[in-house]
């Protein structure tokens, strides 16, 4: 039952204080661990940027659990074991004609940890990960195994995105669509101006859109995914989007490293699963070595919003690899960052340099605070916990239900009494 996991997260900026870690084999027996413990988290893959997943108790890995694949056609549904790797899933869908709607930006993800948190991908029609989710099986802290469906539980909404505090997630029901093709290109020299005078435009340009930036006033990339019908294969991308140029030559998202970590581009279409994501499953993702923050905005007030960031950009860049911007729409879930409000995100990708990280997540901070930013729950942030809990109509009801599923508070830790009050 015991074994040695991981004592960091992927960034090695975090390093778990948990005395024991488990990863059982078996439900049953995460079961017995979860009713006999004083303070428990689980963990996923470990690619979150803060403490959310620390203890000085118990760590629980879902990672060995008996593997779930099944998918019911007529119900448009998958269900899968929580530590399933959006990279294993994506596969056997697309297998057996199946997609998600949306992925994020690495495959390599978990799924359960990832709509615990809300990760999402970027479209103006596509909800974050977490929307997908329609039941959900939950081993809570008094060991019991709870199943909760959307349309059948009236706080199923306050159940997806709960950041651990309910329990350990063993099983979830994703919602699937049949699969698709999908195109990307990236165009180069969306300059400021274009993106402010165009940035709706911009973001409906296609099924996924993100602009990658290091906020200079013309070096902004526009990463734009399409998708294809069979007869759309041939025709020819647009050779100039809002004023950038289609590139004839692949690119990563980070200026100077190697393109052969991202998936493919130049209009060679593909499966849904091998060009949502920016990044193939069998590489290091993104720039490796790096820390990130993400902040929401509401869609109304996203120019404002951006061009207050290309005000510091010259204060930021240091500590800084790049950024993107991304679109996601709104949903119900009470603590999804796009709760009731569609919204753009603008994401920070910073070198490992926690000092001037800690500086620079400071001065974004002050120049995105009048526009109301909700964090990436997994992601680095100081914004104060009473501004982060007013941006949610519905924290006092998580708080609520929190009490119901687990009123001893094994399964909370100095995080969520950060930001939540659940201590």
């Amino acid at each position: 039952m015991c074994e040695g996991a991981d004592e960091t997260n992927w960034a090695g900026n975090i390093v778990y204080r948990a005395g024991r870690r488990v990863a059982p084999t078996s439900v049953e027996e995460l079961c017995e661990i979860a009713a006999g413990c004083g303070r428990a988290r689980p963990v996923g893959t470990h690619h979150s940027f803060n403490t959310i997943a620390d203890t000085a108790g118990t760590l629980i890995s879902t990672a060995r659990l008996p593997a779930v694949f099944r998918v019911d056609a007529d119900a448009r549904e998958v269900t899968v074991s929580a530590g399933t790797r959006y990279s294993a899933l994506a596969r056997e869908l697309d297998a057996r004609g199946w997609a998600l709607r949306n992925l994020g930006s690495l495959p390599h993800i978990s799924v359960a940890g990832a709509c615990a948190t809300a990760t999402h991908g970027s479209g103006d029609r596509n909800g974050n990960l977490a929307t997908s989710v329609v039941a959900l099986d939950l081993v809570t802290a008094s060991g019991d195994i709870v199943t909760v469906r959307r349309g059948v539980d009236g706080d199923f909404a306050g159940h997806v995105v709960a950041l651990g505090a309910l329990g350990v997630v063993v099983a979830v029901t994703l919602a699937i669509v049949p699969a698709f093709r999908v195109r990307q290109n990236v165009y180069q020299g969306l300059t400021r101006a274009a993106l402010l005078e165009h940035l709706d435009d911009i973001f409906a340009a296609a099924y996924s859109v993100s602009v990658f930036t290091t906020w200079r006033p013309e070096s902004s990339l526009l990463w734009v995914k399409r998708r294809v019908a069979a007869t759309d294969e041939a025709v020819p991308a647009p050779a100039e989007m809002f004023g950038a140029r289609a590139l004839d030559h692949p690119v990563h998202p980070v200026s100077g490293l190697d393109p052969i970590h991202t998936t493919q581009q130049l209009g060679v279409a593909g499966p849904w699963h091998e060009r949502l994501p920016h990044f193939r499953s069998g590489f290091t993702p993104s720039a490796g070595n790096e820390l990130q923050s993400e902040y929401f905005v509401s869609r109304d007030r996203a120019a404002a919003a951006v061009e207050a960031i290309h005000q510091i950009g010259e204060q930021i860049r240091p500590a800084l690899h790049v950024s993107e911007l991304r679109s996601i729409a709104s949903d119900d879930l009470w603590l999804s960052p796009t709760h009731s409000r569609e919204s753009i995100s603008l994401h920070f990708t910073w070198r490992p340099a926690e000092a001037a990280v800690t500086r620079a997540v400071a001065v974004v901070e002050r120049q995105l605070a009048p526009f109301e930013p909700r964090p990436h729950w997994g992601k680095i942030f100081a914004l104060p916990p009473e501004t982060i809990r007013a941006s949610y109509p519905r924290a006092a009801d998580f708080t609520a239900l929190a009490g119901r599923r687990d009123p001893t508070g094994v399964f909370r830790n100095t995080f969520l009494a950060n930001t939540l009050g659940l201590a």
